[in-house]
């Protein structure tokens, strides 16, 4: 099979999705109107609720959904073969992915850019809400810790990017202050902050960063993850505008352009894809295909994260609600397209078969070093890049998709420990709260010792937990559509599926915990799966409830809606 195949087919169903399947959903189920009056107008701070041009806000969008996950995932489910795995991203990214970061989206929206795991207070009861709020606690958890693992080790493993990562955040912060504060040209400030990012890479690349094997005291990746921990909780108190939103963009104008590279190598250099369509010869070890492909592969089919993200920033930033087609479903298939150039820099990247297997040789091998090795072969044999420089510049990307994600993942950490410390009566500022989520993700990172290997440990866990939150919040949107009398079969048949894969595979590890007798995922295991049960019970009732009674009025916007600034 030539690799141009996959990625011609693949991209043109991810585009035909956006033009005509986002389309049909925001004019028909969601019935996005230009004249309702966004949180981000209504309950404007200028810090959390700040109005934001459309393409500022998708990279945010798009940085902060797309970490490590959609080159991870792939990466580790070709082992299956590359059939399954390219149909699962490209049907999911199409007829799951939008359609669930689009609904988020929009369920905020129209209701002051609350979390999903507020909306599910009203919608199915305070119990549900409850156990929702520990399940999005706990995948917030996995991804912070996780995420911070898989960073040090980029920047140990690959110097080169220790450069172009860290000075993103000074690009960030003076396109911050350009673009809010003395209103330059976003296009002129979009092409200045591309090259000097990239003139940051070709710098990384000519003088890589190597720390000793001690660091203060610290082990150098240990080092590493103090440092991002401590970034990324300052960066989680910033107003929205001076850091997180500029970091997003610019990292999401850049990585565009590093998917445009591996896919401009693709079409020129057309690798031809050694790994098999069906791997019939699974390493030993290796579990089921159905229900694992489905939720090892979450971020870039469909993710449960994808959701907080929408509910918890991006919704207080939306300008206009007609934005959330572009912002929510086109995310989607950005990300989508990042997968897909994962499936085909790990199944086109290796030589030979025998080169590929040695690399796949148990389930869990791959990730992002399979990205990074096998991408850098493609962009070295397509455009003649030195394989160093390739290696950097892919890294890089990995690099910055994770830190962003990150970045974010802090500050919704956050607004979830406020939210519980409301509930029970008690208010949290953003600092003590951010420092509670930093002492408990830095706590569980640190758990197994200086290393940081802790970070990983309830990582096993992640797939099922981000897959199960995603059918939560596709419950939540089926209800409040139900409550409206509008259409709702697009969204349950994601939902239904979700949910059957997600407590399946729920299933399946405890046994696979039981048999190795670990016995803290085992535990967390029972709870998640109590939660989750518990919750799609709330959510069938809510949803039976919701069916019998009379629709609701769709909210009337407000009036006035002439003058807002629309220039940022």
């Amino acid at each position: 099979m030539n690799s141009i195949v996959l990625a011609v087919v693949g991209v043109a169903m991810m585009i035909l999705g956006y033009l005509l399947y986002s389309k049909f959903v925001a004019r028909r189920i969601y019935k996005l109107q230009d004249s309702f009056v966004t949180p981000a107008h209504e309950l404007g701070d200028g810090v959390d609720y700040v109005p934001t041009n459309k393409y500022v806000l998708w990279g945010h969008h798009f940085t902060s959904v797309a970490g490590a996950a959609p080159i991870v995932g792939p990466a580790i489910a070709v082992i299956w073969g590359w059939v399954p795995a390219f149909l699962w991203v490209t049907l999911g990214t199409v007829f799951f992915a939008g359609v669930h970061d689009l609904g988020a989206l929009w369920a905020s929206n129209r209701h002051q850019g609350k979390s999903i795991g507020s909306l599910s207070g009203k919608y199915i009861g305070h119990r549900g809400r409850n156990l929702f709020l520990v399940v999005i606690f706990l995948v917030l958890l996995m991804v912070n810790a996780a995420f911070a693992v898989v960073i040090s080790n980029l920047l140990v493993g690959t110097p080169t990017s220790v450069i172009p990562t860290w000075g993103a955040i000074v690009v960030a912060l003076l396109i911050g202050q350009a673009v809010y504060r003395y209103r330059w040209n976003l296009a002129v400030v979009s092409v200045v902050g591309v090259v000097a990012l990239y003139a940051l890479i070709l710098l990384g690349d000519r003088f890589p960063v190597v720390l000793p094997e001690t660091v203060l005291g610290l082990p150098a990746n240990a080092f590493w993850i103090v440092v991002l921990f401590v970034y990324a909780g300052i960066a989680s108190v910033l107003p929205v505008w001076m850091l997180l939103q500029p970091r997003d963009y610019i990292n999401g104008l850049q990585l565009f352009i590093a998917l445009g590279i591996l896919y401009g190598a693709v079409l020129i250099s057309a690798p031809t894809v050694v790994a098999p369509a069906f791997n019939e010869s699974v390493p030993a070890g290796t579990p089921s295909i159905v229900p694992l492909l489905f939720v090892t592969i979450a971020c870039g089919a469909i993710s449960g994260f994808h959701g907080i993200v929408a509910s918890g920033t991006s919704s207080k930033q939306l300008d206009k609600e007609t934005d959330a087609r572009f912002v929510g479903y086109f995310g989607a298939v950005g990300e989508g397209l990042l997968a897909l150039g994962a499936i085909i820099a790990t199944t086109a990247g290796f030589r030979t078969i025998a080169d590929w297997e040695a690399v796949y040789s148990a389930f869990g091998q791959g990730g992002v070093a399979a990205f990074v090795q096998g991408g850098a072969s493609v962009v070295n044999s397509g455009l003649g890049i030195p394989p160093s420089l390739s290696a950097t510049i892919l890294a890089t990307m990995a690099v910055l998709f994770a830190a962003t994600t990150m970045d974010t993942g802090i500050r919704l950490q956050r607004f979830v420990v406020q939210e519980a410390g409301h509930i029970m009566g008690v208010t949290i500022g953003k600092v003590v709260a951010t420092l509670i989520v930093l002492a408990v993700a830095m706590g569980l990172t640190f758990s197994a010792g200086a290393d940081g290997s802790g970070g990983m440990l309830i990582w096993p866990l992640f797939g099922t937990s981000n897959q199960l939150l995603a059918g939560l919040t596709l419950s939540m949107i089926a209800v409040i559509l139900l409550r409206k009398g509008r259409p709702v079969l697009p969204v349950l048949v994601p939902l239904v599926f979700l949910l059957v894969m997600s407590v399946y595979a729920l299933i399946v590890q405890l046994g696979q915990f039981w048999a190795a007798e670990n016995w803290f995922l085992l535990v967390l295991d029972v709870i998640i799966l109590i939660a989750a049960v518990w919750v799609i019970f709330e959510s069938a009732i809510a949803m039976s409830q919701a069916r019998k009674n009379p629709p609701e009025l769709d909210e009337e916007p407000l009036p006035s809606t002439a003058g807002r600034d629309r220039s940022l």
